[in-house]
């Protein structure tokens, strides 16, 4: 379990986290979902050390995550941020390759290309793993980055708005993946979405942030409720049951 405990972030005299506490379950997806500006990306930032929080902590399997070193941090939590610029020239292969980092060292062991080997397959990469990064269309690129986090074999892949700039597609595509990593590899998935149907249809829990604050936090059909997605986004949103899915019919509200 990840337990975030009181965190704040502040730019200047504006909170853009304020004392955030969330319990994250192991096994599961949870979402964090709310406005632009409401503070999930800075707060995932936080969990995943990317960014020192002003205040709280977080604790990862009961362990404060600012005492950990940096290679037993990598070997229990992953985080593909939402830019992956790279200006060197990378095959997919060479890419997923770096989630070995934390084991090898760059010094790949037969374990590390075994595991190599797997997340390539588990993507549905294989066929074009020598293809270079560059070549590669906007779903194929987010796969291999997603690819190098399966390959790291962390318990916690925290990913950053993974959709955008993906069309509807590839965002299912990835959506169901992660589906898969959490109930085929019983991996847990902290993901920030914009699209509050992919958290509806794809996530076990959701937690919503508002002003830098959580508004709600639970399961996801707890959450997925007219009243709290008003409290949440400020307009009526009306939810229609369609094949076990609550879908928000936000366009015309």
């Amino acid at each position: 379990m990840i337990q975030v405990r009181g965190l704040s972030k502040m730019y200047g005299k504006k909170h853009v986290v304020e004392d955030v506490t969330v319990d994250i379950q192991r096994g599961k997806i949870t979402s964090f979902i709310g406005p632009n500006g409401a503070g999930k990306s800075t707060l995932l930032s936080m969990v995943s050390r990317l960014l020192d929080a002003d205040t709280g902590e977080v604790l990862v399997d009961k362990t404060d995550v600012r005492g950990m070193k940096s290679n037993d941090f990598s070997k229990k939590v992953s985080i593909l941020k939402q830019s992956n610029y790279m200006n060197v020239r990378l095959t997919i292969r060479e890419l997923v390759s770096f989630g070995r980092f934390p084991y090898s060292k760059g010094r790949l062991t037969a374990e590390d290309k075994e595991k190599v080997d797997e997340a390539l397959e588990y993507m549905a990469l294989t066929d074009i793993e020598d293809a270079y990064i560059e070549e590669l269309s906007g779903g194929q690129r987010q796969r291999a980055f997603i690819a190098m986090v399966v390959a790291q074999d962390t318990d916690y892949i925290l990913l950053d708005e993974p959709l955008n700039n993906l069309d509807m597609k590839h965002s299912v595509q990835i959506m169901k993946i992660l589906r898969r990593l959490v109930d085929e590899l019983g991996k847990t998935v902290v993901i920030v979405l914009h699209d509050i149907n992919f958290a509806s249809v794809y996530s076990d829990r959701i937690v919503a942030l508002k002003n830098g604050r959580v508004v709600k936090d639970g399961p996801t059909e707890e959450i997925i409720q007219s009243d709290s997605l008003k409290e949440i986004y400020d307009m009526d949103i009306p939810i229609q049951q369609m094949n076990n899915c609550r879908i928000c019919v936000y366009f015309n509200s």
